[in-house]
């Protein structure tokens, strides 16, 4: 049955009638308690923040943060620009000399309390340079001044006044205890060689390249070791781009000089053809389209893989990465003789097969200095390795008193990396001031001797030397290794626990750029760094070439 409800009409309005149900006339007093309580007892709820509030908030945090980052830069900059006054050379000191600036040395003396020694730093260069960034250099990812540090801004923040001279070594006695030197710049003045003594000796000169006696390679291939030798490489690129460009040239000539061919599968070689992809891929192939289609890149290694340090899933990833990007590579290959354009090498079938290139970069290890082999031959009793100088598990010269060698220049049974050569030159650092403290307890027992002190007191230095005598040999902890493969890529095969983690890909990649930043001696080295990275992906990298 429908019932109909009565409709009313106001001014010409139709009224529609109210039907929510009435309060139940049964509990009256309850219906007014309830709402008298409801209205007592609870608040009503905030109101939702608006979106606009939210952004005000974030954008205040931003611009905290941004004021306190930038203050603190400017902060650490001007301390580390304004060192404060240092201790006097002391002639009743004892003189350490530091020869070579690289990992081992730059190490030491970053960690060093020179307050009981009076150091002498001698190298063929004024600067520190970071390695494991150089191959960035040579396509201009970054700029070379961004990655070198001045050895005196080290030094400067000394304790003790640091001698520094620019020159390079070529005779070290150690019979007499003498380093002789000579002046290595352009210019020279009146003295350009001298002889300084020494207590005790740091010799950490690194190596040179390895050419394994291969001819032509001094000739014809560019290394990859300075500073300079990135500027080279990146000249070189560029002049092999503007000769194929060039009007009227062959199309036989234009393969070659597009052909670009690196010697040695290790991170130096592996980093370097990656840089040298993303270079031609992202900068050249905008400006060069003509040419982009022709580039060929080929790595040569004798070994059966490349970077044989790595994990095998990581070197497959490696592989694969490489053929993705058109990256020839040619293992178990081994080069028998560089001729001015074209690689004679020798495949694993024993033929012998020709790559033709415009650049030729030559990255496949290390040898002994000249002056390493003289200093070898001096000890020719005890030093009979062909790898390097032999030390004893303290990083002391076997056959020499007062020597301590580090880094490349020795044969151990380390890798001769970065990370192996800094965590030597921070071992005897500390051992050094252990050395400091011995010297100054073993004063003071013998003036509490003089003194007649009592039993107990001579006791307890006698104890004291003895504690600090004791020093632990040196032991590598390996943190891991680190390679950028090129396009946005990176691998790392970390240690964890008592295994490995192996990782590739673009999350291992920014690893691998924030562990570099960090590992920067200095903070204006990391804003450079930072800042170069910067300009590159937003501006791309600087494509003329320079004279």
């Amino acid at each position: 049955m429908m019932v109909r409800m009565p409709l009313a009409r106001v001014a010409g309005k139709l009224l529609l009638p109210d039907c929510r149900p009435a309060p139940s006339p049964a509990c009256p007093a309850a219906a007014t308690a309830s709402s008298s309580g409801s209205s007592n007892n609870s608040k009503p709820p905030p109101p939702p923040k608006k979106p606009k509030n939210r952004l005000r908030t974030f954008a205040r945090t931003v611009l905290v943060t941004v004021v306190a980052g930038s203050g603190y830069i400017l902060w650490r900059s001007y301390d580390q620009r304004h060192p404060g006054e240092q201790l006097p050379h002391d002639p009743k000191l004892p003189t350490v000399v530091v020869l070579g600036n690289g990992w081992a040395s730059t190490a030491f003396l970053k960690e060093l309390d020179n307050t009981g020694y009076n150091v002498v730093v001698i190298s063929p260069r004024n600067y520190f340079l970071f390695t494991p960034l150089l191959p960035s250099v040579t396509v201009g990812t970054l700029a070379s001044r961004s990655i070198l540090e001045p050895t005196r801004f080290l030094t400067r923040h000394l304790k003790r006044k640091t001698e520094v001279y620019e020159g390079e070594v070529y005779e070290v006695d150690p019979e007499k205890k003498t380093v002789r030197f000579i002046d290595n710049s352009e210019i020279k003045g009146e003295v350009s060689g001298t002889e300084i003594p020494y207590d005790y000796l740091v010799y950490a000169v690194g190596a040179e390249n390895q050419t394994f006696g291969i001819k032509g390679v001094n000739e014809h291939a560019c290394f990859l070791k300075e500073v300079w030798d990135a500027e080279k490489i990146r000249t070189r690129i560029m002049d092999c781009i503007e000769a194929a460009n060039f009007a009227g040239q062959p199309q036989s000539e234009i393969d070659r000089l597009l052909s670009f061919v690196v010697v040695g599968g290790g991170p130096t070689g592996v980093e370097y053809a990656g840089e040298l992809h993303d270079f031609l891929k992202e900068d050249l192939g905008n400006w060069y389209p003509e040419l982009a289609d022709k580039i060929n890149i080929t790595l040569i290694e004798a070994l059966p893989s490349v970077l044989p340090m790595f994990s095998k899933q990581l070197i497959d990833y490696t592989m694969d990465s490489f053929k993705e990007n058109r990256i020839d590579i040619a293992t178990k290959t081994m080069v028998k003789e560089v001729k001015e354009k074209v690689v004679v090498a020798q495949n694993e079938k024993k033929e012998l097969v020709e790559y033709p290139y415009g650049l030729l970069v030559w990255a496949t290890g290390n040898t002994a200095r000249q002056v390493t082999r003289d200093l070898m031959s001096r000890l020719s009793t005890t030093q009979n390795s062909r790898r390097g100088l032999l030390v004893d598990e303290h990083m002391r010269l076997i056959g020499a008193d007062g020597i301590f060698a580090l880094g490349d220049c020795t044969a151990t049974n380390y890798a001769p990396t970065a990370q192996v050569a800094s965590q030597q030159g921070k071992y005897l650092a500390r051992a050094m001031a252990k050395l400091h403290k011995k010297e100054q307890l073993l004063k003071d027992l013998e003036q509490a001797k003089q003194a007649g002190a009592e039993p107990a007191k001579l006791d307890s230095l006698a104890n004291a030397v003895i504690r600090a005598s004791n020093i632990a040999p040196f032991h590598y902890s390996h943190q891991g290794s680190l390679a950028y493969i090129g396009s946005d890529k990176a691998i790392a095969d970390l240690p964890v626990f008592s295994g490995n983690l192996a990782a590739a890909g673009l999350a291992t990649y920014y690893f691998w750029r924030s562990a570099y930043i960090s590992q920067l001696f200095s903070l204006r080295n990391r804003v450079l760094v930072a800042t170069d990275w910067l300009k590159t992906k937003v501006l791309g990298r600087y494509v003329p070439r320079q004279n």
